[in-house]
């Protein structure tokens, strides 16, 4: 756990402590208040505080599928790492296919639903991986590629082949796409990865002891405190709304706290303009 976050069982703990008898979030249970904590802690860490984890997985030979950690929300960055320990990054291509086709119960596809099979009854037909051709579409040799063949410059001196602006390009290493579906990264077919790194944002709600930063400390008590009196009929309107705009406060401050721009930081940006570049 980093030094400066706080385990939520502390937080549970000292919020528990405070609360007066007479208090009108004074009789929640346990796991009431656990549950509005956890809550607290996924929708405030995504928008202030967001955990990017890195983790190295291993690609399934067989499918160039990559599965997703366990607890992943949304990626940061796909690549590998070389030898001089920089990620060299993946490029996401949403063209590329992960398509499947219904099952007829044997793991043989088939193209109709009359013929797929439904093993767990609940009128959603059992589906495989079909990745392969359609049959009739173009490829890069036959109609896509070579219309652009006489915009292509080559570097005759370096050996280099540069394509025009806006065609494509880029110092990509490979390509990828998220399929949320089933849960992986899918690979570029012709891909020769053995493993990839995944940087992405975690749910950290999921960790067995969460933690939150302690600057966030104050606005998720705040939050535990509005969330259990919101729907309750006895508690009046006047003390719900007192309790809302303390939550507000509190979040504000630790967004500010968070989120500082300090000199060093502005100094750094400013003169970032000053850099020249190599002239080609």
């Amino acid at each position: 756990m980093a030094r400066n976050t706080v385990p939520l069982n502390q937080i549970i703990n000292d919020f528990i402590i405070t609360l007066a008898d007479d208090d009108y979030a004074g009789h929640a249970s346990d796991t009431q208040v656990r549950t509005h904590a956890l809550r607290g802690i996924r929708e405030m860490g995504f928008d202030m505080s967001k955990v990017i984890r890195s983790l190295k997985l291993s690609v399934d030979s067989a499918n160039n599928t990559v599965e997703l950690p366990d607890d992943y929300v949304d990626w940061s960055k796909v690549g590998v790492v070389g030898t001089d320990g920089i990620v060299y990054v993946l490029g996401e291509n949403k063209n590329i296919n992960y398509s499947e086709a219904y099952d007829n119960g044997s793991g043989v596809k088939t193209g109709t639903a009359a013929n797929a099979n439904d093993s767990d009854g609940d009128g959603v037909y059992d589906r495989i991986d079909s990745k392969s051709s359609t049959g009739k579409s173009p490829t890069l040799s036959d109609d896509i590629s070579s219309g652009f063949d006489s915009y292509v410059f080559r570097n005759y001196i370096y050996g280099a082949r540069n394509a025009m602006y806006g065609i494509g390009g880029g110092n990509l290493y490979g390509q990828f796409r998220v399929n949320l579906d089933q849960n992986r990264i899918e690979l570029e077919s012709n891909s020769s990865i053995e493993e990839v790194v995944i940087e992405y944002v975690a749910d950290e709600a999921r960790s067995k002891n969460p933690s939150i930063h302690v600057y966030l400390e104050e606005a998720l008590m705040a939050y535990m405190y509005y969330k259990i009196i919101e729907r309750k009929a006895s508690v009046p309107a006047n003390e719900k709304a007192r309790a809302r705009q303390e939550y507000y406060n509190e979040r504000r401050k630790a967004n500010a706290r968070i989120k500082s721009f300090t000199k060093e930081e502005a100094l750094k940006t400013i003169r970032k303009n000053f850099k020249q570049g190599p002239k080609f």
